[in-house]
């Protein structure tokens, strides 16, 4: 019997220590990290300035043309995380800030995911290869019920989510190959699909009388001197339950209501996600109002 146990212990020793071998080979390679997506793109950065950093969804990634930013003079980057949340989003804006961004105006898309406070497990993955090197980070997730099992228990969190960190994932950093994640300044344009489902029912959809991350990112950019501004980007004509929008302005006033400004289907790549050509008439709006005198 003690032979068994001695076995037994020799096993999880010996476990133990490829677990701690792996976890640190995988965030070594991690950390080098620069040309695969926005989240490391920042993790492993130094301190920048920006006129405008855009937050939020694919919305937000689809819906903002960076380079019509730049074109009036405004340094921009699209931050916006295709199946994000505002948990993301809140979490991307601390990191820009813990590297010591100094940022002047951030724009938030904010309207379907003012309904939950969740993370989004496949977008908040890419952030877990730096938990233990970013006190942000590691803050930021300690709420959540798993958060033990992914700061403690070594490689756990690279085997849990080995589709986003894992090995695949290793290979390619190390392969030095990129993603088209950082081109266009962060902006990815859609083109106009055939097959593209251009009806949406959010009739059942209600904001959240106070989204947790949503008042964090507001109270982050208020105690560091940025200007806020959230907006809700448009829908296409076919959506059924359109006063969703209303109730978000009755919870939350201080958002620009934007849905209605490009509406025509032919602009839509889905009826949640405007083409290249629909971004550029919604961003010509965006950037008269907010930025006329650039």
């Amino acid at each position: 019997m003690k032979k068994f146990l001695l076995y037994i212990f020799k096993i999880f020793i010996v476990t133990l220590l490829v677990a701690v071998l792996l976890d640190g080979l995988y965030t070594y390679v991690f950390m080098q990290s620069k040309n695969r997506g926005k989240v490391e793109a920042v993790v492993n950065s130094k301190e920048q300035k920006y006129d405008v950093v855009i937050l939020g969804s694919s919305r937000a990634n689809n819906h903002f043309v960076s380079q019509m930013f730049v074109d009036k003079g405004l340094k921009t980057f699209n931050y916006g995380m295709s199946g994000g949340h505002l948990f993301e989003a809140s979490l991307m804006l601390k990191l820009m800030l813990e590297r010591k961004y100094e940022i002047k105006n951030v724009i938030l898309e904010a309207d379907l995911n003012l309904s939950n406070d969740q993370e989004s497990e496949g977008v908040a993955a890419k952030f877990l290869p730096y938990i233990h090197s970013s006190e942000v980070i590691k803050e930021h997730f300690s709420p959540e019920a798993n958060f033990k099992e992914l700061y403690y228990i070594p490689f756990y969190r690279y085997i849990k989510f080995d589709s986003k960190i894992g090995f695949r994932e290793v290979y390619k950093i190390a392969q030095n190959e990129k993603t088209n994640a950082l081109d266009n300044l962060g902006f990815y344009p859609l083109e106009k699909h055939k097959n593209g489902n251009m009806k949406n029912n959010i009739v059942n959809l209600n904001p959240l009388p106070h989204n947790k991350y949503y008042e964090e990112i507001k109270d982050i950019c208020k105690k560091n001197n940025i200007n806020f501004i959230a907006v809700m980007t448009p829908m296409c004509e076919n959506v059924v339950g359109m006063n969703y929008f209303d109730k978000v302005k009755k919870a939350y006033p201080e958002i620009h209501n934007y849905e209605n400004v490009v509406i025509e289907n032919k602009y839509f790549s889905s009826c949640g996600h405007m083409n290249d050509k629909g971004a550029r008439l919604f961003t010509a709006k965006i950037i008269h109002d907010f930025f006329p005198k650039k």
